[in-house]
């Protein structure tokens, strides 16, 4: 499994002290420096089954500047909102954890975090 984490939050480092605590073996990508690419970030979409603006921290500063919160939510601007993700991945929800069997979760809680390590 892989987990897309910012070192400086604090649930991601909440996702890596069970992951440890449960010995699981995954794979840490610090995505502010190892930013995905738009492919990347669709597969994550399908694989959570969710959409851009699902996965987007609307408050974050970036998100402010871009007018985020008018941009419409449907699939004429699905794109438009990728392309965001990619060129400001602070916009990107964190923890994010790819599992094993093809599917992701966003590990905010320590109950998504288990439904990961159960795949």
């Amino acid at each position: 499994m892989e987990i897309w984490i910012n070192p400086a939050c604090s649930k991601c480092r909440s996702a890596l002290t069970l992951l440890d605590a449960e010995g699981a073996d995954y794979t840490v990508r610090r995505y502010l420096e190892d930013v995905p690419t738009e492919d990347e970030i669709r597969e994550v979409l399908d694989r959570l089954g969710l959409e851009p603006w699902d996965i987007t921290r609307t408050q974050e500063a970036d998100a402010k500047e871009l007018g985020l919160k008018d941009w419409p939510r449907d699939a004429d601007t699905r794109e438009r909102w990728i392309t965001a993700l990619s060129q400001h991945p602070k916009l990107i929800q964190r923890p994010i954890i790819t599992a094993d069997d093809g599917t992701a979760v966003v590990g905010r809680t320590e109950e998504s975090v288990r439904d990961a390590l159960s795949r």
